[in-house]
Formats: C-alpha cells, sequence, structure tokens
C-alpha cells in the first residue's frame, strides 16, 4: 500500500479544488490535525460519530467528507457531541479534510456534475447568472422524458423516493439542479425557464410556488443528492496516488 505525506495531499487537493476562490460557511481544508502520512483515506458524507467510528475501524489516516464542522453560526465550544468527535479523532490520530462549496461545484467530481452524470442530464450552464462558480447547473434530457419517469430515474439512482410537486409540463426537456437544500433556487429556476428543478430538501412555500408557476420540482434528499461528489473525489485519489479508500454512507433519511 502506498502513502504520501498529508502536506503533499493537502497541497494536491488545494490545487484541484481551489477552496480560496469560494467565501464558505465553513473552513474548506484540514479542520483536525492527525498523523502526518496518509495510505488510508475514508469518505462519507457527514462528518457524523457513525463515520468516525467506521473510520476507526478501518484504521483511516483521514477522513474526507462534504460536511465537516465549525460552521459559522453554531456554538463552538467543544463539548457534548463536537467534543465526542474531535476526541475520536485526536485519539486515533486521524485527520479531518471537508470540502463543501468548493465540492458542489468542481466541473469533475463536483456534486452536481456527479448527479447529473447518474441521471443523464447533458449540463448546458449554470443556474447563478454570471458566476463562474455556479452551485446549482442548467441542462437537458436527450429526448424529453415524463415526470413519472424523472421520479423513476431518481429513485434508482438514489435508491430513495423523491417528493415530486407537480406544477410543469406533461414532458420535461429542460431541467435545473442543485444537491443539498437549495429549494430557494426554485426562483433561479424559474428564470432559467426549465420544465423542472431537483434539489435536497423542500420548504412549505415551495410547494405552492411550484404549483403555481408551472414548474416540477423534485426533493430527493440532502444526503442522498450529495452521495457522489465525495465517493468520485476519493475514488480519483486512490488511484492517482495509490492511497487506499473506503467509501462509508451512514443512512440519511434527509
Amino acid at each position: 500500500m502506498a502513502s504520501l505525506s498529508r502536506t503533499e495531499l493537502l497541497h494536491y487537493l488545494t490545487n484541484l479544488l481551489s477552496p480560496g476562490e469560494f467565501k464558505d460557511y465553513c473552513e474548506n481544508g484540514l479542520q483536525v490535525e492527525g498523523g502526518s502520512e496518509i495510505s488510508t483515506i475514508v469518505t462519507g458524507v457527514t462528518a457524523c460519530q457513525a463515520l468516525l467510528d467506521r473510520a476507526v475501524e478501518l484504521n483511516a489516516d483521514m477522513v474526507l467528507v462534504h460536511h465537516g464542522y465549525f460552521w459559522k453560526g453554531e456554538p463552538q465550544s467543544l463539548v457534548g457531541m463536537k467534543g465526542r468527535r474531535i476526541r475520536t479523532l485526536i485519539k486515533n490520530d486521524i485527520n479531518l479534510v471537508a470540502y463543501h462549496l468548493p465540492l458542489d461545484v468542481h466541473p469533475e467530481f463536483g456534486n452536481n456534475v456527479q448527479l447529473a452524470n447518474r441521471l443523464g442530464i447533458e449540463i448546458t450552464g449554470g443556474l447563478e447568472a454570471g458566476n463562474p462558480n455556479s452551485v446549482g447547473l442548467v441542462g437537458q434530457f436527450e429526448n424529453p422524458i415524463s415526470p413519472d419517469e424523472l421520479s423513476n430515474r431518481l429513485r434508482s439512482v438514489l435508491n430513495r423516493d423523491a417528493l415530486h410537486i407537480e406544477g410543469g409540463p406533461d414532458e420535461i426537456s429542460k431541467v435545473a439542479w442543485c444537491t443539498g437544500s437549495a429549494d430557494s433556487y426554485i426562483y433561479k429556476a424559474l428564470a432559467a425557464n426549465v420544465d423542472a428543478f431537483i434539489t435536497g430538501e423542500i420548504s412549505e412555500p415551495v410547494v405552492h410556488t411550484a404549483r403555481e408557476e408551472g414548474i416540477h420540482f423534485y426533493s430527493a434528499g440532502h444526503h442522498a443528492t450529495e452521495r457522489y461528489g465525495v465517493k468520485s473525489l476519493g475514488e480519483h485519489l486512490a488511484v492517482h496516488f495509490g492511497l487506499e479508500h473506503y467509501f462509508v454512507d451512514i443512512d440519511n433519511p434527509v
């Protein structure tokens, strides 16, 4: 099994994901320092205790996630749940590395691109006009599909039923999407004149907006829609550096 220094791996990730280009809600990159040599990486969506416990079992040197710690506005004291998580990492000399927005928008390993690849969507541009790092994307299907067929594709890819709010046409050609929690982006989707919008979560007012403005809305799960970015990144690092990699999917119904 190959290994490389933490410094070298972090330098590679910085060049690959360009975290300095983003004004984010958390610190991107190394969040908790562990051992200096990396040979085994565990990836997952969120650095919850169950993921950390599995990383310990797999003798991981690094946990690489989309949702890490130290979010703006949350209590910063290392007590309770947060204290237990940090102790697990430090006690076992495990590095915690997290990338939020940089992993959403990356053109190859990003959550949005990975979801598009699995759903058979051809990407045509960004959902945020004028933003080169648009979190959401716009695209189209090669051939129009029915709203029920899109529900079926989401179920097949994500292994869960998406909540479908019917409001759009009988056939879907043009679609917008933004993984995670982005239901407010429905207004950007309307401005882009798409037939359907896909995201992870939904709020009460969005139901009425979709129905009254004439767009299909699919709430497919925050965790589920953001599962594949970090997985593909971990697989890339394993091949590129010859590292051991395990993707651990901790069930989350939201």
